[in-house]
C-alpha cells in the first residue's frame, strides 16, 4: 500500500530529513585516517538521543539479514556498499567509506546516505562519487507530478550508461513514511513512460550505487555487509524526497 502524505506530512518528514542529514554531515566531515569506525557509530548514537529519534536499523531483520541488525547506521568500506556493520576497523588514509542513516522522528522517516573518502584518496574514487551523486540528482530531476516511476529509473540509469557502469538491479530506491521500506521500488535502471503515476505526496528515497567494474554482490561473513564481488570499490548517494506539485522537494537537506 502506497500512502500519499500531505503538505503538512511532508513538513513533519522535513523535520526528520534534515536531522539525517546534519548527522551524516557531521560525521563524514569526522571520519579521518586512524578514527575506529565505531567512534561513528556512537557519535550516531549520541545524536539520536540528543534528538529524541529512533534508529530505524536497531533490531532490524529483513531475509536477506542475519538476525537482528544491532547497529544505529551502516558504515561500509571500500568494496563493502550497503548494509555495512559497523566493527572494530580502523579507517586507513584512501579509504572509500559509505554513510547511511535512517531514523524516525516523531514517527516520521527520512534516509539519506554519503559516500566520502577519507584522509587522502584517488581521483578514481572521487570520480565514483561523484557518478553516484550525477545519478541521484537526475532521478530527482525527474520525479515530477505527473510523469512515471520509470522516468527516475531510466534517469538514473542513463547516467550510469554514459560512464558504462554495471547496474545491479536487486537493491535500489524506496517508498518510505512511517516506516523506513515501504512501496514502491525504485530500481537504479529502467524505462521512461512506465511504471505507476507520480502522483503529489508520493515520498520516495532515491539512491544510485555502484562500481565501476561489476554489479554482483558477495556477503560478508558478519551476515550484512554487502561487497563487489570483484574486489572494487562501491560508492552510494540517497536522499529522501517528496513529490509535489512545484517540483520535486529534496528532505534530507540542510538549510
Amino acid at each position: 500500500m502506497i500512502e500519499l502524505k500531505t503538505p503538512a506530512e511532508i513538513d513533519k518528514m522535513a523535520v526528520t530529513g534534515r536531522f539525517v542529514a546534519k548527522t551524516l554531515t557531521e560525521l563524514s566531515e569526522t571520519a579521518e585516517p586512524g578514527m575506529n569506525l565505531m567512534h561513528l557509530e556512537k557519535r550516531a548514537r549520541k545524536l539520536i538521543e540528543d534528538a529524541g529519534a529512533k534508529s530505524c536499523y536497531w533490531d532490524y531483520a529483513p531475509s536477506f539479514g542475519s538476525g537482528p541488525f544491532r547497529n544505529v547506521i551502516c558504515l561500509s568500506v571500500n568494496d563493502g556498499v550497503l548494509h555495512g556493520k559497523p566493527h572494530d576497523y580502523v579507517m586507513q588514509n584512501g579509504d572509500l567509506l559509505t554513510l547511511d542513516f535512517a531514523v524516525s522522528i516523531d514517527g516520521w522517516v527520512a534516509d539519506a546516505a554519503r559516500s566520502v573518502v577519507v584522509g587522502e584518496g584517488t581521483d578514481e574514487d572521487q570520480r565514483l562519487i561523484d557518478s553516484t551523486w550525477a545519478g541521484l540528482e537526475a532521478g530527482i530531476s525527474a520525479a515530477q507530478a505527473g510523469g512515471r516511476l520509470g522516468d527516475i529509473s531510466q534517469a538514473i540509469g542513463d547516467v550510469a550508461d554514459e560512464q558504462r557502469i554495471p547496474v545491479n538491479l536487486d537493491f535500489g530506491g524506496h517508498g518510505l513514511g512511517h516506516t523506513m521500506h515501504e512501496d514502491p521500488h525504485v530500481a537504479n535502471r529502467g524505462k521512461g513512460g512506465r511504471g505507476m503515476v507520480l502522483k503529489p505526496g508520493l515520498t520516495l528515497a532515491i539512491e544510485p550505487w555502484w562500481s565501476f567494474t561489476s554489479k554482483k554482490l558477495k556477503v560478508d561473513q558478519d551476515g550484512w555487509t554487502l561487497r563487489l564481488a570483484d574486489g572494487s570499490n562501491g560508492a552510494h548517494s540517497e536522499n529522501t524526497i517528496a513529490i509535489t506539485e512545484d517540483g520535486p522537494r529534496v528532505l534530507t537537506i540542510v538549510d
